[in-house]
């Protein structure tokens, strides 16, 4: 039962949380939309200095909330991989400098393994084996999850992230960043069907499309060749309607290689993480298809599909439990697949 906590600034939002097993004790988090929606996105050298203006007054809140002294604690972690370096390396930093001074193990953590184990908050008695759903800004794939550290890639996007789709097509609807929640909100206010919008699809070298990749690139260029036909015939453009339009065919292609990836692996609970997961058409769509598959389907509470450290203590928790801990040698990586999560425990 290791009560850890974890640092996680791997984009935009700086994050400090504690967890004992999988209770969340304390979850701060320091949101920077405000700071790159002039920008319309994360700019990330000045992602960089706002995690060094907020780390260490989140690191004493969130120590302070959960009515905790480093001596309680059983072990410090962060988020090591995939992100923006500069970012990464202050939660880094951070963190060893607090394993270092309290004498605690260090743990390193995937942020990807992160968002498959926020729905362990959600549901504290889930265990693998289960397929994972993760859908974010930057990551669009469908995961198996083994165990602890075990994971096999069944599908991914071939272009843009489902996520990155949402943030492009609010920019060309002029609706700000981020993308998602106000593409969300909009398509409440819309029709569905108002727009035949392609899903993309993936041809196979033999013939036919790949059962579990997904692409959104075309997607997002329909949208785009739409807005611009609109424009040029001189009618309002109906942005509820396109965007409603949009978000249902994303909705529709996860959920249908979801279901599809489940049902041929012979796995009986669905997993979703990532910023889409709170997306409301696409858990409307998955919670619909599952009940006639026989599948359950976990979704993480809504404050823990984006970006936070709940989840990253989570996993972190997970880890140390079974006695993996990290060289305090440990550098950021930008990039690093979910399969060589192993790599970075002894």
């Amino acid at each position: 039962m290791a009560t850890v906590l974890a640092v996680e600034t791997s984009c935009d939002e700086t994050a400090v949380a504690i967890v004992k097993n999988r209770e969340v004790c304390s979850n701060v988090v320091a949101s920077q939309i405000a700071v790159h929606q002039q920008y319309g996105g994360v700019v990330p050298e000045v992602a960089s200095r706002a995690h060094l203006e907020q780390v260490n007054r989140a690191i004493a809140i969130a120590m302070q909330e959960a009515h905790l002294t480093p001596a309680d604690l059983d072990g410090i972690a962060a988020t090591c991989a995939p992100g923006l370096v500069g970012a990464l390396l202050v939660g880094l930093t951070s963190a060893k400098t607090l394993a270092m001074l309290h004498h605690k193990p260090f743990i390193g953590v995937h942020h990807l393994e992160g968002h498959i184990y926020a729905s362990y908050l959600s549901d504290p008695n889930l265990q693998p084996p289960f397929l994972c759903l993760l859908v974010s800004g930057g990551h669009t794939s469908l995961i198996f999850v083994k165990d602890c550290g075990k994971y096999e890639t069944l599908g991914q996007t071939r272009d843009d992230a489902a996520g990155e789709a949402f943030d492009k097509v609010a920019r060309l609807l002029n609706l700000g960043y981020p993308g998602g929640p106000i593409i969300d909100k909009r398509a409440k206010q819309g029709n569905p069907t108002a727009f035949a919008l392609p899903e993309g699809k993936i041809s196979l070298p033999k013939g036919g499309y790949h059962p579990y990749d997904s692409s959104f690139s075309g997607l997002k260029t329909a949208v785009l060749r739409l807005v611009q036909k609109l424009e040029g015939s001189g009618v309002t453009l109906p942005v509820d309607d396109i965007a409603a339009s949009f978000q249902d065919t994303v909705a529709r292609a996860l959920t249908k290689r979801a279901i599809a990836c489940a049902r041929d692996y012979g796995l009986h609970t669905l997993v979703v993480g990532g910023g889409v997961a709170a997306n409301s058409r696409l858990r409307q769509h998955l919670q619909d298809a599952a009940i006639g598959h026989n599948l359950r389907v976990i979704f993480p509470p809504l404050k823990y599909c984006t970006d936070n450290a709940a989840m990253i203590a989570c996993a972190a928790a997970d880890h140390l439990n079974r006695g993996h801990t990290t060289p305090l040698t440990l550098g950021a990586a930008s990039r690093m697949s979910l399969t060589e999560v192993m790599q970075l425990y002894r």
